[in-house]
């Protein structure tokens, strides 16, 4: 982890009071995660994740956190969270904005078969749907505008025929517009260490803290990058079909999306590649977290662009 924020049973016990979960049992530290430091907590009344936001503050977990609740309440397999006994999901321990949820069953799955990509595609276009009447809004922090200037910030460390490519990248997804796409509330970030397994069911999606509005088609290209990826950078036809399959049986995709869908392929590629060189290349000051290959993106972009079936 980058940070990390101690937690004895000792501070712990005292927050629990704050609650109606009993009392503690074990407290273990999770060893997953990037910017925030997570525990498991068990007590008397069940199982628990209680994270401590290592930079976001208070103000600026409302959006994530109401979602989850929002969520949770229509069915759909998140961490929901719980709220103290003064009606509030965010409350503070050693200095931290914190979080408990429940616990969900599964576990991450590193190689995936179709049905479960499957599974995955259907919670998220239920999610979607979920979604549609959420009064929380958030623009896209990650979306074109950023990507565009922050290539801009890494075109110099890299050698010129990669660094030409990201460019004309970026330039093509300026010239095409996403104004008729459905819009909506996305996760933005539904790898497959953000989807808890329970065996081929989805246990849970966790980690909604790059969710956002944004267009919903985005989303999709986002997680099927992930979840139906191969070891070079290509994709696994059997995978992709099921997870568009099962989504379509939810939500189908409009002419509009069908027409787009090559295009926004590139453009989930895209984000990913930015966000890894400019970590890779220009990292946070005191940041101990292994920076993840950037040219694992630039592979995926590459195949997209060459691609002439995109299994729909």
């Amino acid at each position: 982890m980058s940070v990390f924020t101690t937690v004895t049973e000792a501070d712990l016990q005292p927050f629990l009071k704050r609650y109606a979960l009993g009392t503690l049992v074990e407290l273990k530290g999770i060893a997953a995660g990037v910017t925030n430091t997570n525990y498991f907590v068990t007590t008397s009344h069940g199982r628990y994740v209680l994270t401590l936001f290592e930079t976001l503050m208070t103000d600026e977990l409302d959006y994530y956190v109401k979602l989850m609740a929002h969520l949770a309440q229509h069915g759909i397999a998140v961490a929901a969270p719980i709220a103290n006994f003064d009606e509030q999901y965010v409350d503070e321990l050693n200095g931290r904005p914190t979080l408990l949820v429940n616990c969900l069953p599964g576990v991450v799955v590193e190689e995936p078969n179709a049905i479960q990509c499957g599974e995955v595609g259907e919670m998220l276009a239920q999610m979607h749907l979920a979604a549609r009447n959420y009064s929380g809004h958030m623009d896209n922090p990650r979306g074109p505008h950023w990507w565009t200037h922050t290539a801009a910030e890494v075109y110099g460390y890299m050698p010129d025929d990669e660094a030409r490519q990201l460019h004309d990248e970026v330039l093509f997804q300026a010239e095409w517009s996403r104004n008729e796409l459905p819009r909506g509330v996305v996760h933005a970030d539904l790898f497959r260490d953000n989807v808890l397994m329970n065996g081929d069911h989805v246990g849970g999606f966790i980690d909604f803290y790059y969710a956002c509005n944004d267009t919903l088609l985005y989303d999709v290209a986002i997680t099927l990058n992930d979840w139906c990826v191969t070891a070079d950078g290509d994709i696994d036809a059997e995978r992709a079909r099921a997870l568009l399959a099962a989504y379509q049986s939810v939500r189908p995709f409009s002419e509009a999306e069908l027409a787009a869908w090559p295009a926004m392929l590139r453009a989930a590629a895209l984000r990913f590649w930015v966000s890894r060189l400019y970590d890779f290349h220009k990292p946070a000051a005191g940041a101990l977290t292994f920076a993840k290959d950037p040219g694992h993106f630039q592979r995926v972009l590459s195949k997209h662009i060459a691609r002439s079936d995109f299994w729909l």
